[in-house]
């Protein structure tokens, strides 16, 4: 068979294969009904921050003079026009829930790219030329995981100055070691296997035997490790908006509902209630979808 033919055989039979691998990853994921839930409503979440603008009822800022503090709707005194009721300077709850999803996905995206784009090249550093490279490499991320993450959060907004696009960096920052331990791993556990060694034989170069050869066979791992990441950055970001360090008021960011909302929790229950449940159901799906993740790509786990 002539080289051209077997170039366009694999071409042609490479898409069947690709089905193939789909088919078996949602044969594993979905046996885990709490990960297809948490996919669907992970879903749920991306289509309404998609669309917040044609979802919600009002503008996230928007403020009802005639209507502080209303309740929900189906509480004595609520109204339709406010379902889930409205805030102490009148603004609809469900509106700025709905705009705020935007921002907790934004979030979420933002941390994940940057701490993997990261975090992946200082651990193919770090597994490739070992020596002093990986120590200091190593040490500098001991040292950022010998603080609490929230706490090295806070400092580090502190000195950066509160702000959303400031809480990203810290999150981002904090969760580095993750992704440069677990890349370091991977790539020590492949470099002994035989094709790497077949790929310095006949010459690859180092770039490309770091980025296209070996990591694209440490993915599963890190996959995992970036779903499970999503939700602490939606979830740290909560909390440094709730202390006043992360988005700034009137910003719809779920935290920083929270926070505005203290001085109401006694008096007005769904001013606090509702953004809560808004990040615990988030949170909760997010890592149900990572357990998911980690029952399809992890071969350990699979039966044969």
């Amino acid at each position: 068979m002539s080289e051209t033919a077997i170039l366009s055989h694999e071409t042609d039979t490479r898409p069947v294969g690709r089905m193939a691998l789909l088919a078996e990853f949602w044969a594993y994921f979905s046996e885990n009904r709490g990960a297809v839930y948490g996919l669907f409503f992970f879903i749920a979440i991306v289509l309404i921050a998609v669309f917040a603008e044609f979802l919600a009822p009002h503008q996230p800022n928007e403020q009802f003079r005639e209507a502080f503090l209303q309740p929900p709707f189906w509480q004595e005194g609520g109204s339709l026009r406010f379902p889930l009721g409205t805030d102490a300077v009148g603004r609809d709850v469900l509106s700025r829930l709905i705009h705020g999803a935007r921002y907790s996905l934004f979030i979420g995206c933002i941390v994940v790219s940057v701490s993997l784009m990261v975090g992946v090249f200082l651990g193919l550093c770090a597994g490739f030329f070992r020596g002093k490279v990986d120590t200091v490499i190593m040490r500098i991320m001991d040292i950022v995981l010998a603080f609490p993450s929230l706490l090295l959060a806070l400092v580090l907004v502190a000195v950066l100055g509160p702000s959303l696009i400031n809480a990203m960096i810290a999150i981002a920052i904090v969760q580095q070691p993750h992704y440069v331990r677990l890349t370091r791993a991977a790539v020590m556990g492949e470099m002994t296997k035989d094709y790497v060694t077949a790929a310095r034989v006949v010459g690859v170069r180092m770039l490309r035997l770091m980025f296209v050869t070996v990591l694209p066979n440490c993915m599963g791992p890190l996959i995992v490790q970036a779903a499970l990441s999503f939700s602490s950055a939606v979830l740290d970001a909560a909390a440094l908006g709730f202390l006043g360090m992360g988005a700034q008021p009137p910003t719809p960011e779920w935290g920083t509902m929270l926070a505005e909302a203290r001085e109401f929790i006694l008096r007005a229950w769904w001013v606090v209630t509702f953004p809560g449940l808004a990040i615990l159901s988030t949170v909760l799906a997010i890592n149900l979808m990572g357990d998911g993740l980690r029952d399809a790509l992890d071969p350990k786990l699979k039966r044969s």
